[in-house]
């Protein structure tokens, strides 16, 4: 199977991959190969979750236009209400004050617990189209009456878990907007969900997403001012499953691109497919000697005490010295969640000792 990001071959192609964290190991991206686009788990009540005060709205009156990335312009009689989203693309809207009635993607814990990309959202009171990579009950989407659909891109024009099989069918039900995530800086993205957010009703001059935006610009002239500071240390971004280690190169995340643009020291992996990392075997996952390792943290992703017995994780020195820190390499696009992560690198760098 087809391990690099985004291959032009078969079933479970690089997004695939991508999606089950670049580390799903090969039972599960089996297992995924094979579920149903149209079957979903969707769960969850049919109301749409409550915007949160976030800094005050402005409904928009007459008709709505909005053009993304694909430079597909979307127009509508009236501004939609009625929005089902990619998981992290609602969580990021929610932070803005716009409520999406639907979501698609990792949205629930197996314990029924929020998953970590569904942000702020309150899931109990949002359909679940599909909870993970190839589900997306396809029925209870048109029962919703959708009058718009948002996800991600990686790819354009591929919208972010809409199954290849079924995107025919499932975007003739509804108009969608794609937002492009990578190969650009963080800052792009980010602007894209807030200019998304305003054509919604959202007022992005005031209150909460004021403060958001202004939190987010001070956290990253400090981080300037901390990766500056460090002299020489060296960071590197990673996922790890049962059967591979995977090093991220930052030129195509929009993160860490923005991360290194600031001055943070990436070990920048020299066998990189498919244009976002490494594959490494375990017995040669220490290849790489960084002083601090940001690791993947969603939930399809091994965290430290999964990695513990592995002999080449724990001889990394980052692992040795205590220097690894969570990273959810699938941000959720809003200034407030940004800013939160760049305070966390930068306590990370600042605090990081030379050790590799």
């Amino acid at each position: 199977m087809n391990t690099s990001r985004f291959s032009p071959a078969p079933a479970m192609s690089r997004r695939g991959l991508l999606a089950m964290g670049g580390a799903a190991g090969a039972g599960a991206l089996l297992a995924a190969c094979g579920s149903s686009s149209d079957s979903g788990s969707g769960s969850g009540s049919d109301s749409g979750a409550k915007s949160p005060a976030a800094g005050g709205m402005k409904k928009p009156s007459g008709p709505w236009t909005f053009t993304d990335d694909r430079k597909k312009a979307v127009t509508l009689d009236r501004t939609p209400d009625k929005i089902v989203a990619y998981v992290g693309a609602a969580a990021a809207l929610h932070d803005y004050g716009i409520a999406c009635t639907g979501v698609f993607g990792p949205t629930k814990l197996k314990d029924g617990a929020p998953d970590a990309q569904a942000g702020d959202l309150d899931i109990a009171k949002l359909t679940v189209i599909g909870n993970t990579w190839g589900e997306f009950n396809i029925e209870k989407y048109a029962s919703l009456g959708p009058q718009l659909l948002v996800s991600h891109m990686y790819q354009a024009p591929t919208l972010w878990y809409v199954p290849d099989e079924s995107a025919k069918k499932i975007l003739g039900i509804a108009p969608s907007v794609g937002v492009n995530i990578a190969g650009v800086p963080l800052t792009t993205p980010l602007q894209r969900y807030a200019e998304l957010a305003a054509s919604l009703g959202a007022d992005m001059t005031a209150g909460a997403n004021a403060a958001a935006k202004s939190r987010f610009e001070k956290a990253s002239a400090d981080l300037r001012a901390a990766a500056k500071a460090a002299g020489g240390i060296k960071v590197m971004a990673c996922s790890g499953a049962a059967d591979a280690f995977y090093v991220s190169t930052p030129a195509s995340a929009a993160d860490l691109s923005y991360y290194k643009s600031l001055g943070v020291d990436f070990i920048v992996p020299n066998k990189v497919q498919g244009g976002f990392f490494e594959t490494l075997s375990w017995e040669t996952a220490d290849k790489y000697e960084p002083d601090v390792i940001l690791l993947d943290n969603r939930t399809a992703t091994l965290q430290p005490k999964d990695l513990a017995a592995k002999p080449t994780w724990a001889r990394l020195p980052a692992v040795r010295a205590g220097q690894v820190a969570g990273w959810p390499s699938e941000p959720i696009f809003s200034y407030a969640k940004c800013a939160a992560q760049i305070e966390g690198l930068t306590k990370a760098v600042a605090t990081a000792k030379k050790v590799g």
